[in-house]
């Protein structure tokens, strides 16, 4: 099967014509964002880390390591697996565009979710 390209975007960005299928992977809607001009496809709640573990994080990039690591943890019950699964899904029919407000987008959840999309499963 094709792999699609996979790709990190903010929410604040404009969309791209190639972003393919765009996916809000955060638990909590963005700040300022009606949800009609959004331009997302989806919003992958499931995908997102926990609430514990985002309040924890608290995007500190001196954290970046455990925190990856804590949320792979979380990725890996049936819930979180089923959710990751829906997103390589999706990656092999178009290319998809992971959503996120988050600012440091190299230290967030969409930069793990690349990552583990990228791996053979």
């Amino acid at each position: 099967m094709t792999r699609h390209t996979v790709r990190v975007r903010r929410i604040y960005d404009q969309p791209a014509a190639d972003d393919g299928i765009r996916v809000l992977v955060d638990r909590v809607w963005p700040r300022g964002i009606r949800k009609e001009a959004a331009a997302i496809d989806e919003w992958a709640k499931d995908v997102a880390p926990s609430t514990e573990l985002r309040k924890w994080y608290g995007h500190v990039p001196e954290r970046f390591e455990q925190f990856e690591a804590r949320y792979r943890d979380e990725l890996a019950t049936q819930a979180g697996r089923t959710a990751l699964d829906h997103l390589r899904t999706l990656a092999k029919r178009d290319a998809l565009t992971l959503v996120t407000a988050t600012r440091d987008v190299d230290h967030s959840q969409a930069a793990v979710l690349t990552r583990l999309l990228s791996e053979p499963h």
